[in-house]
């Protein structure tokens, strides 16, 4: 048989025979990106709704930095938390270097401006619409916020959606601040990368089947929040605008 057949058949017989070393890895993947995207969009959802309704001096500096770090490398955020996380840094009495934790730490601050860019945009376009109405009505500048944004919460949950893909999608940061020690902090995008440089194409082809899946529930999921919301399923291709 082919090697790369022979890879795909042994990588799908080690998914559908629930292989323990491939599903603790997807597992801890899960894990780590859930907690990393809801610790980073409460702080993410407040701070883009506050910049949408406030009004201060420097505010255009504020908003070009938020979106200047939509683009930063992950290595570079993962290079943050380390020093932030090693011995001499700050943090470092926690002893958090090399662990989960420090793992969810990188990718909440990976994820946290694309939750506060993308948010921002949603509550900005929706105050331009019915913000006098609602000032007309007494409402100050919190109030407007928090109520776009649950007027908005099906676009707000695409959001957090497209954070969460973004997280459990990265390699640069955990890679740093984790270590990628095996049955610890081993995920399935540093996994893939060690397995594939070990010539282990089998382990490799099956956690990234497993990651495909995952992409493509996110992606159906966020058509079907679309359809829900009242829009149709090939708007959800449309993205939102930062």
């Amino acid at each position: 048989m082919n090697p790369i057949n022979q890879s795909f058949t042994t990588a799908f017989s080690l998914i559908a025979s629930g292989d323990g070393a491939l599903w603790s890895i997807v597992g801890r993947s899960l894990w780590v990106s859930s907690v990393a995207t809801v610790l980073a969009s409460g702080l993410g959802i407040l701070l883009g709704a506050w910049l949408a309704v406030a009004r201060f001096q420097g505010r255009g500096v504020v908003l070009a930095l938020l979106n200047t770090m939509l683009a930063i490398p992950s290595v570079v955020v993962g290079l943050l938390v380390y020093l932030m996380l090693s011995r001499s840094g700050p943090l470092g009495y926690l002893g958090w270097l090399f662990s989960v934790k420090a793992m969810v730490l990188a990718q909440a601050l990976l994820v946290l401006p694309i939750v506060a860019a993308l948010t921002r945009q949603l509550v900005e376009d929706a105050d331009a619409l019915h913000g006098e109405q609602l000032q007309s009505m007494g409402a100050g500048s919190f109030m407007r916020g928090a109520l776009h944004v649950w007027d908005e919460r099906f676009a707000v949950l695409m959001v957090l959606l497209a954070a969460f893909g973004r997280a459990i999608a990265e390699v640069g940061a955990v890679m740093v601040v984790g270590g990628n020690i095996e049955g610890f902090t081993r995920v399935m995008t540093t996994a893939i990368a060690l397995e594939t440089s070990k010539g282990d194409l089998p382990l490799a082809l099956g956690l990234g089947l497993v990651l495909l899946a995952v992409v493509l529930l996110l992606n159906a999921l966020v058509v079907g929040v679309r359809v829900v919301s009242g829009g149709s399923a090939s708007d959800a291709s449309k993205g939102i605008r930062i």
